[in-house]
């Protein structure tokens, strides 16, 4: 008797069973309601344009998903007709077809139904000769269990919990070799959900990419970076360096990136907690000189005391603090003291970001106005960052009636660091 015979045991990479419960529930899919493509001869601007579709128009998606929603409760096949096909593959009513496994079972189908579910094994039938009126092919590499399962899945888009969980595996190296995508999605979805564990995880990202599972692939990946201490100790990374050193080269580089994205995150995040620092500093220093708050104030104001309620501004303390000593500091050292310095950087910067430099309460406000006048523009475009910055830091760039002027000279991220210009206050 001649067979077609296709071997997929190169993919697994011991033989081992798969011995712990797999919980699944499937859905069938149906091609019936698939859309069928349009004519290039009739359409012959479609055949030739590779356009993108258009947006949908303004107040339509949530009309477009409740259609899709009730056109896919349409397309739900009932469950008698999923029992109706789930016998004829059980029953084995009419076959034309018999599949021969390894150990010499043979499992009687329908070389229709194959044909529709599986472009490689409509390829293998219109090859396969007829005997004594059924064809034959040969699924070599798996389980006879698996490959029944494989193929009632085809039928019917069901199977055994108890063949899951044995031969989720299998399956996968199955429907990837036989083209099924359906069954392929549930297969890795029961590994990313109840198989992946650290020592296995080296194995799983081998077997992804021979599959072309790349979801797979990028949830082993992810979890090798997230545990690597582990996991560089497991046998499986030892084999893999041994075998496939490219790969561990890779995820090497892949651990490189991780860890330098996640250091720059960190610094982002670090330099824009400074930037709200200055903000509310800003804030603190116009609602001292302004309003005054309950120990410190403006001459011509009597001070709140304690009968004032506690003061909403975090900063004001510090800011306090800082007047204080730059009132009183008598320090004549070469380099000056350096929390005057500080207090002459925030004053600075609260008149940058000051627009009614008249009115102001804040001392020395017209004075740095005038004195930005005479600044080369180096400096000047530092002091314009900051500016620009601190106000992002809390979503007020908008309302600056300057900001075309900060927005044109405001550089891309990371091209110049000014938080060195005031520290913390």
């Amino acid at each position: 008797m001649e067979c077609l015979e296709l071997d997929c045991s190169d993919f697994f990479l011991d033989d081992d069973a798969i011995d712990f419960p797999l919980e699944i529930h499937l859905e069938s899919n149906s091609s019936a309601g698939a859309k069928a493509a349009p004519d290039p001869s009739r359409h012959p601007k479609l055949h030739r344009s590779n356009a993108p579709d258009p947006p949908p128009l303004p107040g339509t998606s949530y009309d477009a998903r409740r259609s899709s929603r009730k056109a896919k409760a349409c397309r739900r096949v009932p469950e008698g007709v999923v029992d109706s096909w789930d016998k004829l593959f059980l029953q084995g009513y009419q076959s034309d077809l018999r599949v021969s496994t390894d150990d010499g079972t043979e499992i009687l189908s329908h070389s229709c139904v194959l044909s529709v579910k599986s472009p490689v094994l409509r390829a293998m039938l219109e090859e396969a000769k007829l005997k004594d009126g059924f064809r034959c092919i040969r699924i070599s590499g798996a389980p006879a269990e698996a490959v029944r399962g494989f193929i009632r899945f085809l039928y019917s888009s069901r199977f055994e919990q108890e063949q899951m969980k044995k031969h989720v595996l299998h399956l996968l190296v199955l429907s990837h070799v036989f083209s099924v995508p359906s069954l392929k999605t549930v297969c890795i979805d029961q590994l990313e959900r109840s198989f992946l564990a650290p020592d296995n995880v080296v194995d799983m990202l081998q077997l992804a990419r021979l599959c072309d599972a790349p979801r797979l692939s990028l949830v082993c990946t992810r979890m090798i970076i997230g545990d690597f201490k582990t996991i560089s100790l497991t046998d499986g990374w030892k084999v893999m360096r041994r075998v496939n050193p490219s790969m561990e080269q890779e995820l090497l580089e892949s651990l490189v990136e991780a860890d330098t994205k996640r250091q720059e995150r960190a610094k982002g995040m670090e330099e824009k907690k400074v930037y709200r620092q200055l903000y509310e500093a800003m804030e603190a220093l116009v609602h001292i000189c302004r309003d005054g708050c309950r120990t410190i104030g403006p001459r011509d104001q009597a001070l709140k005391g304690s009968l004032a309620a506690s003061c909403k501004f975090p900063a004001c303390k510090g800011i306090e603090l800082l007047v204080r000593h730059f009132s009183t500091c008598r320090v004549r050292v070469p380099g000056g003291c350096a929390k005057c310095k500080r207090m002459w950087q925030v004053l600075e910067l609260h008149s940058r970001m000051c627009f009614t430099p008249d009115t102001c309460k804040v001392p020395l406000c017209r004075h740095f106005k005038e004195k930005m006048r005479n600044l080369g523009r180096k400096e000047d475009t530092k002091w314009n960052l900051l500016v620009c910055k601190v106000l992002e830091s809390r979503g007020t760039m908008g309302f600056m009636p300057e900001r075309r002027k900060f927005s044109s000279i405001l550089m891309p991220a990371g091209s110049c660091h000014v938080t060195t210009l005031i520290g913390p206050i």
